[in-house]
């Protein structure tokens, strides 16, 4: 999988597997929001698997993403030559680990436990919860990805 440290298309120092996972996480919330724009107009079938398939799809990425870190060698790999302050950056990554890990058991509650929500106002909830985290994973991976490669 050497391919993954080519150089990205997006016109930063990024490796290419990072510029293919900024752009997934950007789309994600748009993705999640069509999704949810078929539940909003009762057609729960298509709302049920376009979610499973996007969350299926969500978490193969971050497998293929944790590969890619890895064998890049690491957060520090990417620092290294970083002239922001490693502290600051450091923080942020922390902030947007915690949130994405936040995000992916949130989703997978609400996922899991639809079919037993019986009452849709609870499970419209979670939903509004699930988006807001995706949408916040979203935003941290971007700035994430903005401070390590665009200096």
């Amino acid at each position: 999988m050497e391919y993954m440290k080519e150089t990205g298309f997006l016109g930063t120092k990024a490796p290419l597997f990072m510029d293919e996972i900024t752009v997934i996480v950007a789309l994600l919330p748009f993705l999640v929001g069509i999704a949810v724009f078929f539940a909003k107009n009762k057609m729960y079938k298509v709302h049920s698997i376009l979610q499973l398939v996007i969350y299926i799809f969500s978490v193969i990425v971050i497998f293929y993403f944790e590969y890619g870190v890895r064998s890049y060698g690491g957060f520090e790999s990417f620092i290294k030559d970083n002239p922001l302050n490693h502290n600051y950056l450091g923080a942020v990554l922390i902030i947007h680990i915690a949130i994405a890990v936040a995000t992916l058991i949130v989703w997978s509650m609400t996922i899991f436990k639809a079919p037993k929500r019986v009452v849709m106002k609870k499970h419209k909830k979670d939903g509004m919860v699930t988006f807001v985290a995706i949408t916040l994973t979203s935003l941290t991976g971007i700035w994430v990805y903005l401070i390590l490669f665009l200096y």
